[in-house]
């Protein structure tokens, strides 16, 4: 059996703005990257969207609040989970949605504020 397909909006966070509808088979996480048309984004936020059908609420549609990311992006594994960036540095923000304080946009190699 085939996985269902769900009707997903992928909206842009800054500046907002829809980059469109796709059909997924799989249900993104807040945290998690895909690729849409040559670029890499980061899932900020996920809404759901249902409607009241044959006497019961289905899930009809999506819509991911995204940001884009440079591919591929620093990634250091810490207690089992992936995060953004050097984890070893002090300023890291152990996030998988911001990599640090002083410099959220990275990259964390020559970085001038990094302190082990």
């Amino acid at each position: 059996m085939e996985a269902p397909t769900l009707l997903t909006e992928v909206i842009l966070a800054h500046p907002e703005r829809s980059l469109g509808k796709v059909q997924l088979d799989w249900m993104p996480q807040p945290g998690s990257s895909f690729d849409l048309e040559g670029k890499t984004y980061t899932v900020l936020e996920r809404r759901h969207y249902y409607q009241f059908n044959a006497g019961r609420y289905r899930l009809h549609k999506v819509s991911l609040l995204v940001q884009s990311v440079q591919h591929p992006f620093e990634k250091s594994q810490v207690d089992g989970r992936w995060v953004l960036g050097d984890a070893s540095c002090q300023f890291n923000a152990r996030s998988e949605l911001v990599r640090c304080a002083v410099n959220p946009t990275g990259p964390c190699g020559g970085c001038r504020f990094y302190e082990k």
